[in-house]
């Protein structure tokens, strides 16, 4: 089943444990841990999606390219003007159990771009 969410000013964490709830199916009456689920989520307005407080500044996100003293980080705000899919994503991918089933129930999320329909897939990453 295709959920259509509209992420205008939503908060960005309400979203996200929302949209993780579909993607593991248990809105489903065929909910099974183990099993992927054929819930989508098609979002739209995701570049509206509010953040409360300071976040817009102050959150950083922090990533690790292995090698010893390259731990680079980015605020919220650099990640939004970059690509405001990624802050959504990384959101509802922290909030998805960690398991091998992550990056594939991350596959049913579609960022819808405007309102004719065209979708755009999340960037792999």
């Amino acid at each position: 089943m295709d959920y259509k969410i509209d992420g205008k000013n939503k908060i960005l964490g309400r979203l996200a444990s929302e949209i993780a709830l579909i993607l593991q199916g248990k809105k489903s009456p065929k909910y099974e841990p183990r099993n992927v689920g054929s819930d989508r989520v098609l979002l739209k307005n995701f570049r509206d999606v509010a953040v409360s407080g300071k976040k817009f500044k102050e959150k950083i996100y922090y990533r690790h390219t292995g090698y010893v003293g390259h731990l680079k980080k980015q605020t919220y705000e650099e990640i939004v003007k970059k690509d405001p899919r990624q802050a959504v994503r990384e959101a509802v991918r922290r909030m998805l159990p960690k398991n091998f089933l992550n990056a594939k129930r991350l596959k049913n999320l579609i960022f819808i771009e405007n309102d004719n329909g065209s979708t755009s897939s999340p960037q792999n990453g």
